[in-house]
């Protein structure tokens, strides 16, 4: 037991640094200090930091401090994204919804969108009810699902997803808006979205 909370307190210790180092790196990020932050991020990305994975793939997306290398963006984000990191599966979504670095894979699209949305990433959420509200990506149409996903980016902020849900409910009736509302009512954050509606197939 001793050996294991000393363990546990070295993995603390060495976590610290590593922190700062991300903190000082998107706190010169921030400033347009870029090759300060590339000094500070570069050697946490390496050692697994989806959160410097996450940025290092940013500048390079963005060609801030670097030379723009979508391939290297999407090397750094898909790195973050499996680990869960949220932004990282939307942007690694962004790039296969638009073939950006990668060959265009709508299906694929729909998937790192779907992991970023069950973490509660509004711009996922309002993307991914763009698929199911058009039928892209191997979704089947459905406005409720769509009109859920929206209602849910709308709570966290997203007006654009406000905007496609006051027009989508036109063109529901009572039963779909109802249970588009208990669907978005009932779901958490880090439990899987619903991949049909009851009434709202198309």
């Amino acid at each position: 037991m001793k050996k294991l909370i000393i363990t546990l307190l070295m993995l603390c210790v060495i976590q610290l640094p590593a922190r700062a180092g991300f903190v000082e790196g998107a706190s010169a990020y921030n400033n347009k200090n870029y090759a300060l932050a590339y000094k500070e991020i570069l050697p946490l990305a390496k050692t697994g930091n989806p959160d410097a994975q996450h940025l290092l793939g940013l500048m390079y997306y963005m060609g801030r401090g670097l030379p723009q290398d979508y391939k290297q963006a999407m090397f750094w984000h898909r790195k973050a994204a499996e680990q869960g990191k949220a932004d990282a599966q939307y942007v690694v979504g962004a790039m296969y919804y638009t073939g950006n670095a990668v060959l265009q894979d709508h299906k694929q699209a729909v998937g790192w969108f779907r992991k970023a949305a069950e973490q509660n990433h509004a711009e996922a959420q309002q993307v991914l009810g763009l698929m199911y509200r058009y039928h892209m990506g191997g979704v089947q149409q459905d406005n409720v699902i769509a009109y859920m996903l929206w209602n849910l980016a709308a709570a966290n902020g997203n007006a654009n997803a406000a905007d496609q849900r006051a027009a989508v409910v036109r063109k529901m009736t009572h039963e779909q808006v109802e249970e588009g509302q208990a669907l978005s009512a009932k779901w958490k954050p880090g439990t899987p979205l619903p991949r049909q509606s009851k009434t709202g197939g198309g």
